[in-house]
């Protein structure tokens, strides 16, 4: 053990972290929340004492966030837990990925696009089958079969270190975006850009929010359909902080974008690079805006007497993200998927363009999400004296 370790080891003895009004917000992002689990690893393993009580998820990272809200064991364990979910998955475990299934869904999108809407089925529900990971999802979570209850997150609600889970997902019929909150508190906010619904979550909450349009099909929930929870959430950081968070630690698969470059394409852009700008736009960028909005609001605070604040209160908000463009290292490991769907996505994307976000968030092989979980570790082993002195106040 060396000697960063060994200070930091006896701190945590000395000052024993405070885990009231602890919350982690866990962004979307496809196969790329992988590398959320590599930060949680470092976390757990340097801050034993730290557990956030309020866990709010979109996307792939409602997959984690309500993973560790249902593990019944220490906060170490169920992180491990979530560790050895995404080392064990597989493309063909998230969505059927045969020639065959991948070539008859896309040819009656385009049959029905190029008639007008005369011919093929009208009924196609996403690019891919996710059946695979309904099935993955429902082990792994312990939901029960039928109703797709997780009574895990009760009996942690109960047991009183989890104060509120919450599930973000987008209404299509009302296009508004809205957070499933399983928690005990009697009242939760109303009349906010986000709606929320008090609910004991499911896996069909959590099925909902990881619906990536298009690519995977919408989920029917209260009798109307609901998608990906990235869509319109212009507020990623606003439900943990309604539910009663002090201290947000957040976590974007995300890095920085590079300004000038020699690597930047020269070409014409292909569909698959368009496509992973608007994804980005969609799923990640709202973040950091979103950080950098209250941390405005926490200055002006400070600069006015707290009589003065009214119903306002400072809430510390931190961000982890890559150092290394996860697009790039998608764009590497592309040989390893599986053939079908390589075909497709070589007339998809430019084979020459350096990065691939679009298929970083698709690229569940053990390569890719193993290199994703090693560079979450590292960045935030890297940051943990800064996060500590966060976490801790």
């Amino acid at each position: 053990m060396d000697e960063k370790t060994t200070a930091r080891s006896e701190a945590s003895h000395r000052s024993v972290l405070d885990n009231e009004g602890q919350a982690l917000v866990l962004s979307g992002g496809g196969a790329r929340a992988a590398y959320q689990v590599g930060c949680l690893r470092a976390l757990a393993r340097s801050l034993p004492d730290y557990r956030p009580q309020i866990l709010t998820g979109v996307s792939a990272g409602a997959i984690n966030a309500t993973h560790l809200a249902a593990f019944q064991g220490s906060w170490q364990d169920s992180v491990e837990a979530l560790v050895r979910l995404w080392q064990a998955m597989r493309t063909e475990k998230v969505y059927r990925t045969g020639l065959g299934q991948l070539a008859g869904r896309m040819t009656h999108w385009g049959l029905h696009f190029v008639s007008g809407g005369r011919l093929g089925r009208k009924d196609i529900r996403g690019m891919v089958n996710n059946q695979p990971l309904r099935r993955y999802l429902r082990e792994h979570l312990s939901a029960q079969a039928g109703s797709g209850d997780i009574p895990g997150i009760d009996r942690n609600l109960a047991d009183g270190w989890l104060k509120a889970l919450a599930v973000v997902t987008t209404n299509y019929a009302s296009g508004r975006s809205e957070a499933w909150v399983d928690t005990l508190q009697e009242h939760i906010w109303s009349g906010s850009q986000v709606t929320a619904r008090q609910a004991s979550l499911t896996l069909e909450h959590v099925m909902a929010s990881a619906a990536l349009p298009f690519f995977f099909p919408s989920v029917k929930l209260q009798h109307q359909w609901h998608g990906d929870g990235g869509i319109r959430l212009a507020a990623p950081l606003s439900p943990a902080m309604r539910l009663g968070a002090t201290r947000i630690l957040a976590v974007s698969p995300r890095a920085k974008p590079e300004i000038g470059g020699s690597e930047l394409p020269t070409s014409y852009p292909s569909p698959g690079q368009v496509a992973g700008v608007m994804l980005n736009a969609v799923f990640l960028d709202l973040l950091d805006f979103d950080a950098l909005q209250m941390q405005r609001v926490n200055d002006l605070l400070r600069r006015i007497p707290q009589q003065q604040w009214g119903r306002q209160r400072p809430v510390e908000v931190m961000v982890l993200r890559p150092r290394q463009d996860l697009g790039k290292i998608a764009r590497q490991s592309q040989p390893q998927m599986p053939g079908g769907f390589r075909f497709f996505s070589g007339g998809f994307g430019g084979r020459d363009e350096p990065t691939a976000d679009a298929l970083s968030m698709v690229n569940f092989e053990p390569g890719y999400i193993g290199q994703l979980i090693e560079f979450g570790e590292q960045d935030t082993l890297a940051r943990m004296d800064e996060i500590e002195a966060f976490l801790r106040g």
